[in-house]
């Protein structure tokens, strides 16, 4: 796979499968815009990595679920690449609470940010994919929860779960635009956060997963990557899933 010369925006990269994307993308030649919300030092960190390699990178600080902040965060990154042809929407977060306990606000926030920063982001980058003359490539980072439900964390799953559904006619309208849009969905992927869930994290999710070990976001970034390259200019509107086959099997009794 080869992006040299390719321009990417991936949101939430600061830490996590974030960072992981967008330094993969720079490792096959991509200049990267690293956005935060509310992690400075580490965006800092990742983009001069990305520099260290050659390769062009900058920070920008949005909330992706605020109209005005996405307008700004692509005034600024066009005006520093002049144009993108890669938008990773991975910026997410999640609210652990019962259905019946959740707050509004905490529902409100949740939604913002998975869904609605996916459809500013992708509505921006869209419009200027299309009016630069056509072509490009949108990846939503999606969830196991796009196939299976998460108790305790149901804005997380609507969130996730409507997210899949905007891929596919985001896919269906940009098509004609010579713009591909699908969604990479992990499973249990060891990182800064999900390190914080349980004692030992890695190690119960791998005994559930059958290839046998807990996921890492060089995992998910790989897969991120192949979107985005040529060898997929015909996979359109579709959910990858990145779990080592965590989801593709139900609970069994025995």
């Amino acid at each position: 796979m080869d992006l040299a010369g390719k321009s990417a925006l991936v949101t939430g990269s600061s830490k996590g499968i974030g960072r992981g994307i967008a330094t993969k993308l720079a490792d096959l030649g991509c200049n990267v815009a690293v956005h935060y919300n509310s992690d400075p030092e580490g965006a800092a960190r990742v983009a001069e990595e990305i520099r260290a390699a050659g390769r062009s990178a900058f920070t920008i600080q949005a909330a992706v679920g605020e109209a005005s902040h996405v307008q700004r965060m692509f005034d600024t990154v066009l005006g520093e690449f002049d144009r993108l042809d890669i938008l990773v929407n991975n910026a997410g977060m999640q609210v652990w609470a019962p259905l019946l306990e959740l707050s509004e606000a905490d529902w409100d926030r949740v939604i913002d940010t998975n869904l609605k920063g996916c459809f500013l982001c992708t509505q921006l980058a869209g419009r200027h994919m299309r009016d630069r003359g056509g072509g490009g490539r949108i990846v939503n980072i999606g969830s196991g929860c796009n196939k299976v439900a998460f108790p305790n964390l149901v804005s997380y799953t609507a969130s996730k779960g409507g997210m899949e559904q905007f891929t596919k006619v985001a896919a269906a309208e940009l098509g004609q635009f010579g713009i591909t849009v699908n969604c990479v969905a992990p499973g249990a992927i060891l990182i800064e956060r999900t390190a914080q869930e349980t004692e030992d994290y890695a190690g119960t999710w791998a005994k559930l997963t059958p290839v046998g070990r807990v996921g890492y976001p060089r995992d998910v970034a790989e897969a991120v990557a192949f979107l985005c390259a040529d060898e997929a200019d015909f996979i359109s509107g579709q959910t990858l899933m990145v779990d080592g086959g965590i989801f593709t099997r139900g609970p069994w009794a025995y």
